[in-house]
């Protein structure tokens, strides 16, 4: 039997606040939809919600989002762009079911935190212990608590995403 790779899941970055609703077109504009490059969708990643968004984004940093994070298409792209943009992890109020689902399949972590998010403004030195569900807001000096993240989904995120969770598991 295979021996599961643990790992610590820790970030630390600031935070880049955005509202609610954010939908996958606002993610990643659907003209941006030829390539599954990683990179090249970082660059237009929330072009759709403001075009120089990326310009602010420092590899490492944390996206924070309101309710119903990732709302609208199923398209994959989305938490690609994300995690292109150099951003490992998103924390929200709330998630759309089938962004959450993608995002841990292409590797990204996300946490929900309720109306706890509205303790974090933008810019915040944020550290996410996503194994703890611990969220430490180092501007604040407040401790955000949420679900940690499951072990079979840390398992997942480890390799990079489901495929490659799968390709190990089989191969």
């Amino acid at each position: 039997m295979m021996q599961e790779q643990k790992t610590s899941m820790h970030f630390q970055g600031r935070a880049h606040k955005v509202g609610d609703h954010v939908d996958t077109d606002a993610i990643i504009p659907a003209r941006y939809l030829v390539t599954t490059d990683p990179l090249e969708l970082g660059r237009h990643c929330m072009s759709g919600l403001k075009q120089d968004w990326i310009k602010r984004i420092n590899r490492g940093d944390i996206l924070v989002g309101g309710k119903n994070f990732g709302c609208g298409s199923s398209r994959e792209h989305a938490p690609i762009a994300i995690l292109g943009a150099g951003i490992s992890v998103v924390i929200a109020h709330s998630f759309a079911r089938i962004f959450y689902r993608n995002g841990f399949n292409m590797g990204l972590v996300l946490l929900e935190v309720g109306d706890r998010v509205k303790a974090i403004n933008s810019l915040d030195q944020l550290e996410v212990r996503a194994l703890d569900g611990e969220i430490i807001n180092h501007s604040t000096g407040e401790t955000i608590r949420s679900l940690p993240v499951p072990e079979f989904m840390a398992n997942i995120l480890a390799r990079g995403g489901l495929i490659n969770y799968v390709r190990e598991k089989v191969g």
